[in-house]
């Protein structure tokens, strides 16, 4: 696993963190029961700060891909493993958006509004969540 971060970036670095991470349980390099190294080991090896790390960390238990346990640190959830089953369905979905001339953005702020009006989840109340 390598934790992958652009300091030139607009984006934050904790949500750089928690991309990397999402990424290798994507494409199967990290699973369920996977141990993730301490916050402050990627810390220094990032040259940033540990709280970033554990903020990158909190956002991915929060979505449920990673368990936070005391002593035991951060660990790939079991629950995350459908989302390696998905990484065809979402090559496919970027790709041809795409070729549609559809954003990053754009594609992600569609994919939002399904699943709000598929659970029948407000948006204005998941705003903090899925602000880039």
């Amino acid at each position: 696993m390598l934790i992958r971060v652009d300091t030139d970036s607009p984006r934050a670095l904790y949500d750089q963190v928690a991309a990397s991470i999402r990424s290798d349980i994507l494409t199967g390099v990290l699973a369920p029961g996977d141990r993730l190294p301490a916050a402050r080991d990627v810390a220094e090896a990032l040259d940033i700060n540990q709280h970033t790390v554990l903020h990158a960390y909190q956002r991915l238990r929060d979505e449920g891909l990673v368990d936070l346990r005391r002593g035991r640190g951060a660990v790939i959830a079991a629950s995350a493993a459908p989302l390696a089953e998905l990484a065809n369905d979402i090559d496919d979905l970027v790709r041809r958006a795409a070729a549609l001339g559809v954003s990053a953005d754009t594609l992600a702020g569609i994919v939002h509004a399904h699943r709000d009006a598929r659970t029948g989840m407000d948006p204005i109340e998941n705003h903090e969540e899925d602000s880039p």
